[in-house]
């Protein structure tokens, strides 16, 4: 063993230097050999494949927030279960089980009541009630109901 302290990190700074310079060096080598041509269709978004259409500034469903931000938290939860894996055979014996077995019971109570709440649901849409979100749900023969469906849900 070294008797210098950080000489221990020589290797960890060895391995973060070379991955650094093989990423710069694939960039430098892509500019320099690769062909350069623009053009109209080259320099418009790319969105998976498909044309581009309406704003990038449009408002998304609170749905898609609250899943991302369940998923950091269970994310998170989930973080704190390696730790205590690593100590559980040496030092925490069943005290330490037991104590998982609460966490877990909390977290399993979250998900549960997130779960019940609809927040998963990516099938359930919210509308107004009586609002027909679908043609289909339209009755036969209604004028009006259909012309709401057109106009976003309001009667023209």
């Amino acid at each position: 063993m070294p008797d210098n302290y950080f000489a221990r990190y020589i290797p960890l700074l060895l391995q973060a230097m070379f991955a650094a310079g093989l990423a710069i060096g694939m960039v430098v080598l892509s500019t320099l050999v690769g062909k350069h041509r623009f053009s109209r269709v080259k320099m418009q978004p790319y969105e998976c494949g498909m044309n581009p259409t309406g704003d990038a500034r449009e408002r998304f469903s609170v749905k898609f927030y609250l899943v991302a931000m369940l998923f950091i938290l269970f994310d998170a939860e989930a973080i704190f279960l390696y730790p205590w894996a690593i100590i559980f055979k040496e030092k925490l014996k069943m005290f330490g089980f037991w104590e998982m077995l609460v966490y877990i019971g909390i977290v399993l109570v979250g998900f549960f009541y997130v779960w019940k709440k609809g927040v998963l649901d990516w099938g359930q849409t919210l509308r107004a009630p009586g609002v027909p979100a679908t043609p289909a749900e339209v009755r036969p023969g209604s004028q009006s109901d259909l012309l709401a469906v057109a106009g976003g849900g309001r009667k023209l």
